[in-house]
């Protein structure tokens, strides 16, 4: 469970001490503390044991807190090259301008790839002195959540993967609404083969969105048909090969809806490969409103994510906690809405039984 914390740490152990423990200078321990890179591994190991052993915390520095010098949060990003991070970027920034603090970016390690960086990366987090830490999306193991606890680090996840641990303060976006905006959209167009490519089974995102298509089938009186879901890896490629999936069925969808806008690029590769026309043969509506839906052509139906005020409303969360608050509840949801662009059209007159075939070679998944 999280713990709040206030502008004040209580006394506790000092780095001699932390020294003595480990059999090392106090100049040593001081490296291991602040992240220093010169330090042979079984001594950063029997430092790091004795800071843990010791209950050793550093001193946050918050905004307007001591010699003038600004606060500082960290904001861990799973990478830190695509739209969805400069979008969450962007938010954090803006906030952490507001409320007077610096923000320290980094990209967290592959989980399970190397053991000693990922401790390392743990080190430099707990060393660099921040208020507390925002994760996108957060991918944390049992151990690096209870890392956090143990070192009192308040922490504020945004748009998590999966369900976070009882106590643990989240945001995201109100999915399931959003899947429901998507598919409504769809239906009031009058398709009624709507096929649905979602991402890896048992997210968050993937889950909500998909049970929003599903409900507003209901609503409308149409049949669920199983054959029309497709789930992905979240990615391109693999979003383009379960399109060709959907339109080598007997009876294959007028319209799909695409619970990302980077799998909708590759169902629009998909179709491009078979000459289905959009929206003209087949509808398209992503979910997101990432940059590349206005550079699609045609450009992207999508459901808008605010990410940038999700991230936002992170930082704001956070610097809360910093102060001793705890919010109301532990998950925020921010509204989706969907956004018309030139994407979706209603179904053709004469309905396609099958599609063209494929005039590439289509690669297996």
């Amino acid at each position: 469970m999280v713990r709040a914390r206030g502008a004040s740490v209580a006394a506790g152990p000092t780095l001699a001490a932390v020294a003595r423990e480990a059999g090392v200078s106090v100049p040593t321990a001081s490296k291991v503390v602040n992240g220093r890179e010169d330090v042979a591994p079984e001594t950063r190991r029997r430092v790091t044991e004795a800071l843990d052993r010791l209950g050793y915390v550093r001193r946050p520095r918050l905004a307007g807190a001591g010699a003038g010098a600004p606060g500082l949060v960290d904001l861990v990003l799973h990478s830190l090259d695509s739209s969805r991070s400069g979008a969450v970027l962007s938010g954090v920034e803006a906030a952490a301008y507001e409320a007077g603090l610096e923000v320290v970016v980094s990209a967290a390690p592959a989980r399970g790839r190397d053991a000693r960086r990922e401790q390392g990366w743990l080190d430099r987090l707990t060393a660099r002195g921040s208020s507390g830490v925002l994760f996108h999306p957060a991918v944390l193991s049992a151990a690096q959540y209870a890392w956090l606890d143990h070192h009192r680090i308040p922490y504020v996840l945004i748009d998590p993967a999966h369900e976070p641990p009882a106590g643990v303060v989240s945001v995201g976006a109100a999915n399931w609404q959003g899947g429901v905006c998507a598919t409504g959209h769809l239906l009031e167009l009058g398709h009624e083969r709507i096929g649905v490519i979602t991402g890896q089974r048992h997210t968050m995102a993937g889950e909500a969105r998909l049970a929003g298509y599903r409900s507003a089938l209901a609503s409308a009186g149409v049949r669920y048909r199983a054959e029309y879901v497709r789930h992905a890896d979240s990615d391109e490629t693999s979003a383009r090969l379960r399109t060709h999936e959907l339109l080598d069925l007997p009876e294959p969808p007028t319209a799909v809806f695409v619970c990302s806008d980077r799998m909708a690029l590759g169902v629009y590769a998909a179709l491009a490969e078979r000459e289905v026309r959009v929206p003209e043969e087949m509808s398209v509506v992503g979910f997101d409103d990432l940059p590349e839906a206005r550079w699609t052509t045609p450009a992207l139906t999508t459901v808008r994510q605010p990410l940038a005020e999700m991230a936002a409303t992170a930082l704001r969360l956070l610097v809360r906690m910093t102060h001793g608050e705890r919010p109301e509840g532990t998950r925020t949801e921010l509204s989706t809405r969907l956004v018309r662009r030139a994407s979706t059209a209603p179904p053709p007159a004469v309905r396609p039984s099958t599609y063209g075939p494929l005039t590439a070679q289509r690669p297996t998944a």
